[in-house]
């Protein structure tokens, strides 16, 4: 391999020939090799947009030359553009500010400007980390990656798997089936309000993220080292997001109170809690898919899945939930994710948060595992999904509890006595009723009737 002497206040160190990083980047990428994970690329993303910001706000404020301001500018759009990906190798375990992070992109995108005009000399430093430190500007990539992934990766998914189990609702409006409580046989319900009751949850799910995004909106960036603003130009902060709102189309807004911006995370804490609860919901519903299509034989069997593959290796024939497994092992991930995310929340001291790259590594982890999560569930599991309505109907038929519309006429304690009895010999709910001459059987017939106690 060919390499060429780059230099930084430490001195010299060698990089390859072929790559556009430079001194910083390369000394992080020898330093830190620890684990596989690498800065997202959500976070690449978020950071060449603020790059490009910062150029064009410096510009207005007469602290950058447009020359270098177009080339900043169109580097930082080549990276957007996918043109090197290659060119960011540093992994989240790294210095707790993300400091390499930022210089591996202000190095990027000064080599890339300078090899399209040599005679620019734009410096990373100088002139891409213009009115910045990395304490605010890698707090800005997080809410700026967050935010988007929220609206733009988790949303469109969320939104496919509730207007399937509205379709599903519509489908199931005349299905009567038993309810479960404990475990245990309970009341009757129609099989489109308990579809209703998972779509309800990830609608609650979907308005609580959104009303996080209300904290994510707000960009740390002016704040520079210490939320003072040292080194920015007056009105920079309001500038640059300006810039970036017209870059994203997104409606982000300068954090009023800096200090805040860099020292706490709460505003991603709240956010991923949002994540949480739909994981939470994700795992009830996806339990409950299982149990309801488990069998064929042997188990509750009221409703089917799709068969999509093999179950064992030694039971032919055999099929699994295997849609719902896999969404259980997600939520399971990002509740992990979540306790990760609150206790570097909690981490820092003074003016700065020095856990940042773990926080935005798990945060955008559990967006992306959620999201692919939904889309394959929706796909491969409830988009057809059917009642065993044959199934339903004998359960129902069969269920002791039944007698809860009984208790008007006889009492509590004579119902439950029918119900035991039943259960004891082995017989319907109405033989038992009759033989202890609580009702007549047409007496029974009028008064219980599944349609009136849904």
């Amino acid at each position: 391999m060919d390499y060429r002497t780059e230099h930084d206040t430490m001195g010299e160190i060698r990089v390859p020939a072929d790559r556009c990083w430079g001194a910083q980047t390369q000394r992080s990428y020898e330093n830190f090799a620890i684990g596989t994970e690498t800065m997202p690329e959500e976070i690449i993303r978020a950071f060449a947009v603020l790059k490009c910001a910062a150029a064009r706000a410096n510009f207005t404020l007469g602290k950058l030359p447009e020359d270098k301001k177009n080339a900043i500018a169109a580097a930082a759009q080549a990276i957007l553009d996918g043109r090197y990906p290659e060119e960011f190798p540093l992994k989240v375990w790294q210095t707790g500010s993300g400091t390499q992070s930022n210089m591996n992109m202000n190095e990027v995108i000064a080599h890339i400007a300078n090899r399209a005009d040599p005679s620019l000399n734009i410096h990373p430093n100088d002139h891409v980390n213009m009115s910045q430190s990395s304490n605010d500007t890698f707090p800005t990539a997080l809410h700026i990656a967050a935010a988007l992934a929220l609206e733009d990766t988790l949303f469109p998914a969320l939104k496919r798997v509730i207007d399937t189990l509205k379709r599903l609702e519509r489908e199931n409006e005349d299905v009567i089936k038993i309810g479960r409580t404990h475990l245990q046989d309970a009341v009757p319900l129609r099989f489109s309000q308990e579809i209703s009751g998972w779509r309800a949850s990830l609608e609650r799910d979907w308005e609580m993220a959104e009303q996080a995004l209300h904290g994510v909106h707000n960009l740390a960036l002016g704040a520079t080292a210490v939320g003072t603003g040292l080194n920015a130009p007056a009105g920079f902060d309001e500038e640059v997001v300006g810039e970036i709102r017209l870059l994203t189309n997104r409606e982000f807004t300068s954090e009023p109170n800096k200090f805040h911006a860099l020292t706490s995370k709460g505003e991603v804490v709240f956010a991923h809690g949002a994540l949480k609860a739909l994981a939470a919901d994700l795992m009830k519903i996806a339990n409950d898919v299982r149990w309801l299509s488990s069998g064929p034989r042997c188990g509750i069997g009221e409703i089917r899945i799709p068969e999509n593959e093999p179950g064992s290796s030694i039971m032919p024939g055999k099929v699994n939930p295997t849609q719902c497994e896999a969404v259980t092992m997600v939520a399971v991930q990002v509740m992990g994710n979540d306790a990760a995310i609150g206790f570097a929340a909690s981490q820092g001291n003074f003016e700065l948060n020095v856990f940042m790259p773990v926080i935005a590594y798990n945060f955008l982890q559990s967006v992306r595992l959620l999201s692919d999560a939904m889309l394959s569930f929706e796909k491969n599991c409830l988009r057809g999904l059917e009642a065993d309505r044959g199934r339903m109907r004998e359960n129902l038929d069969r269920s002791l509890m039944l007698v809860t519309c009984l208790t008007p006429v006889t009492g509590y304690e004579s119902a439950a006595k029918a119900a035991k009895k039943a259960h004891r010999e082995g017989t319907t709910l109405r033989e038992a009723v009759v033989a202890l001459g609580l009702m007549s059987g047409e007496e029974y017939d009028r008064q219980v009737d599944p349609e009136k106690m849904v």
